[in-house]
């Protein structure tokens, strides 16, 4: 498994597209990252779910994904791209041309895939690629996602169950694949889920090839951190996440559930950054509704955390105070940090987080206004009287650590604080 120093930066289709994007907006969007943002870190392009519909959007107000729709699939049972939505894909070559196009840009391209087999492979009886055995016998028809209704899991312990697993990474592998976001699986609320996840992991080794493996929806499982750092790179810590103070408030929660599970190779994912503009695909296209204090409050604490970064925004669109949120080095440079960060103080207005970059020998404090009014705090409060220099990652500057700040509802400092030896 890929051994990730940091965690993934990227861009994800799903909270402007949902399940409708094509090649032509796949393909401005890494425009966009490669001209804008690579050399801020940016690099993945994901492509989130039923890129394999032909009926994707179709009846969105009744539908989000339509029951037994056409599907774009191959005689094995596996999942190709819908050739009217991806057209480069036509003739077998699947995402091989998006993903050269993707990397010629020196970025990385990725795709979302749901557990299981195709429901359509099992009623076809499609064989399965490297074995003598055929989709309706390894395939679960007890199994299915309730909120997806395109696969059925797969029963393990059936001979092919880890063969058509490993068609899949083989498959994805000869497409460039760099990323595989798996979904209905990380909160295993399927009985097989934890098996097919090893099951993925391992055919994704097999392969060779260097991909990150995500596993969602969420909330995992705490108690199964060991399991998830084995097994994949990133997992997420939440359901579906919105633009909402309510959502955003209680991540401060899972964070410090989640603290000290952060390491290198696997990072708890606090889900995409719905920025910008968003919700074309759910019929609601909008900026997004955080304020910009609470944007600043998102980013802060998804970087302290160390939490993967994901945009879900159209990248097209995004203004540039919104690019500036997003290329700012100094507070980027948090995701790079080995030392886990953690909650040092918690009140029903404040809440603190610390973390060091001890080769610099420096000190980060995020200090969050968690509360419905605005406050003044004094930064001297959160230090121990070795810090003699301070400034304020954002937009402040140098300030002084007795100064007194205003701080408004839902709005953070991020303090760099450099440290002085006794």
């Amino acid at each position: 498994m890929i051994l990730l120093k940091k965690p993934p930066m990227g861009w994800n289709s799903y909270d402007y597209y949902d399940t409708t994007v094509n090649e032509e907006q796949i393909r401005a969007n890494a425009d966009y990252m490669a001209e804008h943002l690579r050399e801020f870190g940016w690099e993945y392009i994901v492509i989130d779910i039923a890129w394999y519909s032909y009926d994707a959007g179709k009846e969105r107000e009744k539908f989000q994904y339509v029951p037994f729709g056409k599907v774009e699939m191959d005689e094995y049972g596996r999942l190709l791209p819908c050739v009217d939505r991806f057209p480069s894909s036509a003739g077998g070559k699947g995402f091989l041309p998006l993903a050269e196009y993707v990397h010629s840009k020196g970025l990385k391209f990725g795709i979302h895939i749901m557990r299981g087999i195709p429901r359509r492979a099992a009623y076809e009886r499609t064989k399965i690629y490297g074995s003598d055995r055929y989709a309706h016998e390894i395939a679960n028809p007890y199994s299915i996602c309730n909120w997806n209704p395109d696969m059925y899991g797969v029963y393990p312990e059936e001979e092919g169950a880890q063969e058509y697993y490993d068609s899949l990474a083989e498959l994805y592998a000869g497409w460039g694949v760099d990323f595989i976001k798996c979904d209905d699986i990380c909160r295993m609320d399927a009985a097989s889920a934890r098996k097919e996840t090893e099951m993925l992991h391992r055919a994704i080794e097999k392969t060779g090839r260097d991909i990150v493996l995500s596993l969602s929806p969420g909330p995992a499982l705490v108690k199964e951190a060991e399991f998830y750092h084995k097994n994949a790179n990133m997992w997420r810590i939440t359901d579906d996440l919105w633009d909402n103070w309510k959502s955003l408030r209680d991540m401060f929660d899972r964070c410090r559930n989640w603290q000290d599970h952060v390491g290198d190779g696997g990072y708890p994912d606090c889900d995409m950054l719905p920025l910008g503009w968003i919700g074309k695909g759910f019929l609601e296209e909008r900026i997004t509704r955080l304020t910009r204090e609470e944007q600043r409050t998102m980013m802060t604490l998804w970087c302290i955390f160390r939490s993967p970064l994901m945009l879900g925004a159209e990248l097209t669109k995004l203004d540039e105070e919104t690019l500036s949120l997003l290329t700012n080095k100094k507070v980027l440079h948090l995701l790079e940090l080995p030392q886990r960060a953690r909650e040092i103080k918690r009140g029903d207005a404040v809440i603190v987080w610390k973390t060091e970059d001890k080769e610099k020998n420096l000190t980060y404090l995020a200090v969050f206004n968690v509360s419905d009014e605005k406050i003044s705090l004094c930064p001297a409060d959160y230090m121990t009287g070795k810090e003699k220099e301070a400034e304020e990652l954002w937009s402040r500057g140098r300030i002084e650590p007795a100064e007194s700040l205003e701080l408004k509802s839902h709005d953070c400092l991020l303090l760099q604080l450099i440290c002085h030896e006794e």
